[in-house]
């Protein structure tokens, strides 16, 4: 039997298609988002990719006023924060991701419940194409 090997490097990957995969455990059908190569639910790893439809609700946020560098070098600051929360997909599984399309110098716009849709972040940084994982409301 082929043993399939779940990284960040095929995550990514699929990212930067556009493309938000989980995985699920064949074992117990558990899923996860992003994906894991062992299930924490029955600790099988006989897993398979699950391509996510890509749309949730908001479960919890914050804004952050005070980032780490790499969000800095996006113009992110005391003066310009931004949002990150935990998405509940339709299927289930919970995810963070920054969350555009809102703002978040007025916390008290964003409600908990709220609908979501996938937005990728496409980024090039010395050379290197990056995506990040983000939602805004749908």
């Amino acid at each position: 039997m082929e043993e399939k090997i779940f990284s960040d490097i095929e995550y990514n990957e699929y990212l930067n298609e556009e493309t938000l995969m989980g995985s699920k455990c064949k074992k117990c059908n558990t899923l996860f988002t992003p994906p894991r190569p062992i299930c924490i639910d029955c600790y099988g790893t006989d897993m398979e990719w699950i391509k996510m439809k890509g749309t949730g609700k908001l479960a919890a946020f914050t804004c952050i006023y005070v980032g780490p560098h790499f969000m800095i070098e996006e113009g992110f600051d005391r003066k310009h924060p931004y949002c990150i929360g935990v998405i509940e997909l339709d299927e289930g599984t919970k995810v963070d991701a920054r969350i555009e399309g809102v703002d978040p110098t007025k916390p008290e716009t964003i409600k908990v419940g709220m609908p979501l849709v996938v937005k990728y972040l496409h980024r090039e940084k010395e050379g290197e194409k990056l995506t990040y994982l983000a939602f805004e409301p749908a």
